[in-house]
């Protein structure tokens, strides 16, 4: 069983067990918040999908009206005119695919999300077993393999979430910091709720979400009344 800290009891404890409107289950995590850093208020919903089946995998991204919060890092891999796109964008790094592979292999990897062009995804295949545990792997699906690189590295930059359903059929997903406007909070939740709702599976049959919850970092789930 896992332990839970005084403080985790002490905000768990001023929680009644049943689902609150969105309005009020945002106000309940901020107030419930006890770190002494300004923990990240994260989603979680369980769907009624079997993530077994490849056509009921449920994944995709959006862009949070008011971002994450945090200030990512991006390498653009890429070669030619994309490269001068990619910094006037913003991107931290920019590298041709052998640069990127060698410097990966070398144990580098101090970056939050990887954008790169279609022609270098043979080039970083060579690192999928490290890029692809830690979710950096570029995918066509989340629009981190494309031609457009600006676009990219804008969206990024923005508050881009990409969201996955795990083996259990959960999606957790980040959707700000618990300084934020209660009213930003529950735009940038809404946001994230729209998306999953639309990225259902044509084949998932039955209720398609079962549960939402929202948390801090560090403090108790709230369960949100659809």
């Amino acid at each position: 069983m896992a332990y839970r800290g005084k403080k985790y009891k002490e905000s768990a404890s001023k929680l009644e067990r049943r689902p609150y409107s969105l309005e009020e289950a945002v106000g309940l995590v901020q107030e419930s918040s006890f770190a002494k850093f300004d923990e990240t208020v994260e989603v979680a919903m369980r769907l009624g999908v079997n993530p077994r089946h490849a056509d009921q995998i449920v994944r995709g991204t959006v862009v949070l009206p008011h971002g994450t919060g945090k200030s990512l890092s991006v390498l653009v891999v890429c070669e030619g005119p994309a490269q001068k796109e990619a910094e006037e964008a913003g991107a931290d790094f920019v590298l041709s695919g052998d640069e990127a592979v060698e410097k990966i292999q070398g144990g580098w990897l101090e970056v939050d999300a990887i954008v790169a062009t279609p022609d270098m995804m043979k080039s970083l295949s060579k690192v999928g077993r490290v890029l692809g545990p830690r979710g950096l792997m570029p995918n066509p699906k989340s629009g981190t393999v494309t031609t457009d690189v600006s676009a990219a590295v804008s969206d990024i930059k923005a508050g881009k979430v990409e969201f996955r359903v795990d083996k259990t059929a959960i999606i957790h997903a980040p959707v700000g910091k618990v300084s934020f406007s209660r009213e930003n909070l529950i735009e940038n939740t809404r946001s994230l709720i729209s998306a999953v709702q639309k990225a259902k599976p044509a084949t998932a049959k039955g209720r398609y979400v079962h549960t939402v919850y929202l948390c801090s970092t560090m403090g108790p789930g709230v369960q949100v009344d659809l």
